[in-house]
């Protein structure tokens, strides 16, 4: 694998667990409270990420995950609010990660701004989605990752993104296999339909054998089925099945975090 020196270096571990550190609504959005204002997201998150850390995850993402519903170019109050999370809440001794939904350019610059190791994003295919048409330009991000400075930011496709189906004819491992020769993908991310729901793991072995970057499972990661998915993947992106009862929305639970930490280090 052509890049497995820097993933290995980035992450430290086998398999590496990368846990979502999921942000209330922001500034701007619909369902920001704006009685509790900027400092409880603050307050919010860093609980989530201490618990995470303590129960041993690999390494952390942030993201606006409750800003429904998405739009494809970042507020600049976004932006600023997302910004000052993440620099309050980032973990000291792991690295992490940012995710913004669903603007590359917003992700890479809040990453660069605040020593992020990689960010999550779609960044190629055309799809029908619950946003409307989408059709991200991984040339002009491409672009505009190197006017700021950002190359050494790893930056993960997700060729199967929730909520959304592709157009066009070509299968996802010729979607992943092009993201990477074509649009420079560090590395590929393979989701079920929607947040939290599983991935198709013959996918993702398609997919291995026709790519030489790492592949991710992206969603629907839980304790029955971690073995399965980390036989295949190169590690896991996890969120709703670490929060309380499961639900996207909810603060991280530790008991759940600790039972699949357990999985993946009987794994290891």
């Amino acid at each position: 694998m052509q890049t497995q020196g820097w993933f290995k270096t980035l992450f430290k571990k086998e398999k590496p667990v990368i846990a979502m550190a999921h942000i209330p609504a922001l500034p701007g959005t619909p369902r920001y409270d704006a009685k509790k204002g900027v400092q409880h997201l603050v307050d919010w998150v860093k609980r989530d990420v201490k618990v995470l850390v303590e129960g041993g995850v690999d390494a952390v993402m942030f993201c606006n995950e409750d800003d429904r519903p998405y739009v494809f170019e970042a507020g600049i109050e976004q932006i600023a609010a997302m910004t000052r999370v993440i620099t309050e809440a980032k973990p000291d001794k792991i690295p992490f990660g940012v995710d913004f939904l669903w603007d590359p350019k917003a992700a890479i610059a809040m990453a660069k701004a605040t020593g992020a190791g990689f960010i999550r994003e779609v960044l190629t295919g055309v799809y029908e989605s619950d946003m409307g048409l989408w059709a991200p330009d991984a040339g002009g991000f491409a672009r505009y990752r190197s006017m700021i400075d950002a190359d050494d930011i790893r930056v993960f496709y997700n060729v199967v993104p929730e909520f959304a189906s592709p157009l066009g004819s070509r299968s996802e491992v010729e979607r992943a296999h092009s993201a990477v020769v074509s649009s420079l993908a560090d590395v590929i991310l393979v989701s079920g339909k929607m947040a939290g729901a599983e991935a198709d793991l013959s996918a993702i072995k398609a997919i291995k054998d026709y790519v030489d970057v790492p592949v991710l499972v992206n969603t629907g990661v839980k304790p029955h089925n971690v073995k399965d998915y980390l036989s295949v993947a190169d590690g896991a992106i996890i969120g709703s099945s670490l929060k309380v009862n499961g639900h996207t929305w909810n603060p991280v639970d530790p008991e759940n975090v600790r039972k699949l930490m357990e999985k993946v280090k009987e794994l290891r």
